[in-house]
């Protein structure tokens, strides 16, 4: 076992867990830039990890009736055979010179989606939840929307080869792009159907890597020992606070990463993130603003705690 590893583990999972974005996002850059391991190994090791911390989130949203089982139906159609494609793919691509440099602007490539992923969940959840923060805490509900099956298959081939090359994309792309599909889905629904259809995803990604990637058990077992106990613990905390800040924080998180990988000088890549994080804020204050206006009610203040409790419990 490493301990810094699944030190490593721990806090991703917290993050895991308090944002419900997928742990690839973060693990995959994590290995690779602090613990030198290379791209294919930690592509292959995170997805595999995935495979334990899937299925407790899935049971716990088909309990609480907030996954749409016939839209992970159709999500696992698409996302199922293209995951397990997606990791033999990547296996016939190492024999090619420049292997990794490749998988690397693809790793980065997909963070990037990510990252810009996220900033598009918050929006959505903030124009149709009036939510200040941009999320929170969602409510118990039913799903009831017509799936378009052959949209919603393509959506799972797209996610499903993402996931299998990259081991990035189950738990933002697709869930960013749930969002532009189903409009109507409330959060919970969102995040139950995605998490639900990320488990055979995830098998089969697996499955894949077992076989044609570079699995090592020692850096799976090290995450997992970390990464289980950081998922509840991210969980619990979820439950009583709005995660919409620590996503925008994750966002420049992932654009920095995604940029480094992609071969970006370090003064370009702290650049581009110094003007996130102070453009972003304000950015977002206007446009908050613009929508309160346009919906004609004042906007919520954001340094206020009752407002922001208010705004969560307001159906």
């Amino acid at each position: 076992m490493d301990v810094g590893i699944a030190l490593a583990g721990l806090l991703v999972g917290i993050v895991v867990g308090l944002t419900g974005m997928g742990g690839g996002a973060l693990m995959t850059p994590v290995l690779v830039f602090f613990f030198k391991v290379d791209a294919l190994t930690a592509i292959s090791s995170d997805v595999v990890s995935s495979l334990f911390m899937k299925p407790a989130g899935a049971i716990v949203h088909i309990v609480r009736k907030t996954a749409n089982l016939q839209l992970a139906f159709w999500l696992c159609v698409g996302s199922v055979p293209s995951a397990f494609l997606g990791a033999m793919f990547v296996d016939h691509l190492k024999v090619l010179p420049g292997f990794e440099q490749v998988l690397l602007a693809m790793l980065g490539v997909a963070l990037l989606l990510a990252s810009s992923g996220l900033i598009i969940r918050a929006w959505f959840q903030m124009t149709r939840r009036s939510l200040p923060w941009g999320e929170g805490p969602a409510p118990m509900a039913s799903a009831e929307v017509e799936v378009r099956k052959v949209a919603t298959v393509a959506l799972g081939a797209l996610g499903g080869l993402m996931v299998g090359m990259t081991s990035v994309g189950a738990g933002s792309l697709i869930l960013t792009l749930l969002l532009v599909l189903y409009p109507r889905l409330k959060p919970s629904q969102l995040v139950g159907t995605d998490l639900v259809q990320a488990v055979p995803l995830v098998a089969a990604a697996s499955l894949g890597h077992l076989i044609f990637g570079q699995v090592s058990l020692g850096i799976t077992g090290s995450m997992l020992i970390g990464a289980i106990p950081g998922t509840f613990i991210g969980a619990q905390i979820s439950s009583r606070a709005p995660g919409g800040v620590i996503r925008r924080a994750l966002a420049v998180l992932l654009m920095a990463s995604g940029l480094k990988l992609l071969g970006v000088s370090t003064p370009v890549v702290l650049i581009a993130s110094a003007l996130a994080i102070v453009v972003g804020p304000i950015a977002w204050a206007v446009l908050r603003r613009r929508y309160s206006r346009a919906r004609g009610a004042p906007p919520p203040a954001e340094d206020d705690p009752e407002s922001i409790v208010e705004a969560v419990n307001d159906p």
